[in-house]
């Protein structure tokens, strides 16, 4: 019987992507890349997500490994997250990974309009 060599879940593109994609994930891991942050702050970083939406994401990647949360025992709550130290291996394929968008952007003449680098 012949094996055959498409399960996409054996496949480390699908892999990472599996992990970092989603609405707001590249943009939190992004954040959480220049160090420690509060949710509000990753609130005000990323306007466009709701709430729920940023909850969500940040659960699913502390779910993956890939972020830390701490959670101080004050009034009010205070809750920062942190990339673990497999979080913090994604950050040079995140740079490249902008890079690569940049000059496909460039090149189809659609101006560079991204968050990523407003901090």
């Amino acid at each position: 019987m012949e094996h055959q060599h498409n399960n996409p879940k054996h496949c480390p593109v699908t892999a990472t992507l599996d992990l970092i994609g989603g609405k707001y994930k590249p943009l939190i891991l992004w954040y959480l890349t220049k160090g420690t942050t509060r949710f509000g702050e990753l609130k005000r970083s990323i306007p466009q997500a709701t709430t729920k939406m940023l909850t969500q994401q940040l659960r699913e990647l502390e779910k993956d490994k890939l972020v830390n949360r701490k959670v101080y025992p004050i009034v009010p709550p205070k809750v920062e997250y942190s990339l673990t130290d497999f979080g913090r291996s994604i950050g040079k394929i995140m740079q490249e990974m902008y890079n690569w968008g940049h000059k496909y952007l460039t090149k189809q003449g659609i101006e560079v309009d991204c968050n990523m680098y407003k901090r």
